[in-house]
């Protein structure tokens, strides 16, 4: 077996029993790094301060990982117009805070033979937003839903 000691120095071949006394006497771990390669490749390592040190890399590059998040506004297709516009300066304010929205309008009863009402009402709230935003997923119906998402997209040149 290729042997790598615990200072990064390559030993060379040798045999298990001495690749083993070696990590014995250095108190440390011998660990299998490529039981594939032809000899396998073995390196003398504290094992258990490599797993902490791997768990604590891993917490790291979560913490920096960007979480996407996703607000959404809720309205039907007989939402008056002063509702609907406290709900689109929500939208707002979520998007230029870099928050993608979903609008949903919900149909009760015989509401849902009518899905133009609602794509009327969903283009004019995309219409509204264009200015910050841009149309991720067009609208489209789901069951009694119909569902549209906007995303952060183009600012104006003003700002």
């Amino acid at each position: 077996m290729r042997l790598i000691d615990a200072d990064d120095n390559h030993v060379g071949v040798v045999s298990l029993s001495d690749a083993l006394t070696m990590a014995h006497e250095a108190e440390l771990d011998l660990v299998e790094v490529s039981p594939t390669a032809d000899p396998p490749v073995a390196r003398v390592m504290d094992y258990g301060k490599f797993l902490y040190q791997q768990a604590k890399r891993d917490r790291e590059s979560r913490k920096a990982q960007k979480k996407i998040e996703v607000k959404e506004i809720r309205l039907r297709p007989k939402t008056t117009d002063h509702h609907r516009s406290f709900k689109v300066r929500d939208a707002r304010g979520w998007l230029e805070e870099g928050i993608k929205v979903k609008v949903r309008i919900r149909f009760r009863g015989r509401e849902v033979t009518y899905p133009e009402i609602a794509i009327e009402q969903l283009m004019g709230i995309a219409k509204e937003l264009s200015d910050i935003s841009v149309i991720e997923q067009k609208p489209n119906r789901e069951g009694r839903t119909m569902l549209m998402v906007l995303a952060p997209g183009k600012k104006d040149a003003k700002g």
